[in-house]
């Protein structure tokens, strides 16, 4: 299998490198991590200018249409520098679920907004009954006069805060679901904020008889096309993961070249190079499934797609917790630290290991299709 790159691709990673190496060092991140957004407007709109934001829209809608690849090879520069905007929630999950769903009218109403920054929207779809079955929606929408109620609660939703347009899934019927958009400010739509884990921002979304009208409604029964947005977004995450992985192991073994102990660079120390080499092996099989997670997320057969995407998340799952613990242990107490970019990637990674369904449930997973098969 050809795992190189076109020169269109190559320019795309080159110019997203490129510009987080001009706009979004350590100190800055760490900056806009700590404003009270929680992330940066005016990088948000150079993502725009950039073209960024709309890779996952097709070209006829005005978008550039780079597909699972492009969208991978900015992930994994967005990984890398630990941006805090929400560009998986946004320019991918969301911007997959409208081109998937939505209608004409509709595609022209938010695409455009969506690509230059205008626009943000997310999906809010988890809860606490899709940790095991991510369609097994309990929040309901049910037919009113000239419009729907929608009823029910979502869990922990990446950049809701900043998101203008909220894509709620709520069931229907008993084999149904639907997906509505609802702007911000809704009546009976309540956010509860909060910082993750890794230090993005996110909330708890509330609904107590909200009304959207008819036109709230994108598509007809969103199960497949559901499944089909999130994982294409779990290929993404997976993607920026990977990068978070490089660049943590690339500072483990610069700092064991320069750190000196009995006279000598601790990275000369033979023990410390077995473990070093075997996050290296760990670094490569997660670039690997990243890969695999990419070329497969498009599948049409969704029993196939399943269970490579399950096989690549627990895999990097299981790569992010190894590499990232011995990151920081090898790093010694200033692993720990906030000042060190060292402990900024260790959460990532830990978010990574337990977003999307933890390492356990895709290897239960993994095995239920095997045996099906």
């Amino acid at each position: 299998m050809d795992f190189s790159f076109s020169d269109e691709q190559q320019m795309l990673l080159d110019t997203t490198r490129r510009f987080i190496s001009e706009r979004y060092d350590f100190d800055y991140r760490n900056k806009v991590r700590d404003s009270e957004t929680g992330w940066s407007r005016e990088i948000w709109t150079a993502l725009g200018e950039l073209g960024l934001l709309a890779l996952n829209i097709p070209e006829q809608d005005g978008g550039i249409g780079a597909g699972a690849v492009g969208t991978m090879l900015v992930g994994n520069a967005i990984g890398e520098g630990l941006l805090l905007e929400p560009f998986l929630s946004s320019a991918v999950i969301a911007t997959q679920a409208i081109v998937e769903l939505a209608s004409a009218q509709q595609r022209e109403q938010w695409l455009p907004a969506l690509a230059s920054g205008e626009l943000i929207a997310v999906l809010a779809h988890d809860e606490t009954a899709t940790r095991e079955n991510s369609l097994q929606v309990e929040t309901r929408a049910v037919r009113d006069v000239d419009g729907w109620r929608i009823d029910g609660n979502k869990s922990v939703v990446y950049h809701a805060p900043a998101a203008n347009l909220l894509l709620v899934s709520a069931r229907i019927a008993e084999n149904d679901i639907g997906l509505f958009a609802i702007p911000h400010d809704a009546a009976g739509l309540q956010l509860l904020p909060c910082v993750t884990v890794d230090e993005q921002r996110a909330a708890a979304v509330l609904l107590q008889d909200v009304h959207v009208g008819a036109d709230a409604r994108l598509g007809g029964d969103a199960k497949v096309a559901l499944q089909s947005v999130l994982d294409i977004g779990l290929a993404a995450l997976c993607a920026e993961a990977f990068g978070a992985m490089q660049k943590i192991l690339t500072a483990t073994i610069e700092y064991s070249r320069s750190r000196v102990q009995f006279g000598a660079p601790i990275g000369s120390f033979q023990a410390l190079q077995h473990r070093m080499a075997e996050m290296l092996m760990h670094l490569e099989q997660a670039r690997s499934m990243s890969y695999l997670a990419t070329s497969q997320c498009t599948d049409p057969d969704p029993l196939a797609r399943r269970a490579a995407l399950s096989a690549a998340k627990a895999l990097m799952g299981q790569a992010a917790r190894y590499i990232g613990q011995q990151a920081v242990q090898l790093h010694g107490g200033m692993g720990m630290t906030d000042e060190l970019n060292v402990s900024h990637y260790f959460k990532r990674l830990l978010a990574f290991e337990l977003r999307y369904g933890n390492t356990d449930r895709h290897l239960e997973t993994y095995r239920q299709q095997l045996h099906a098969a």
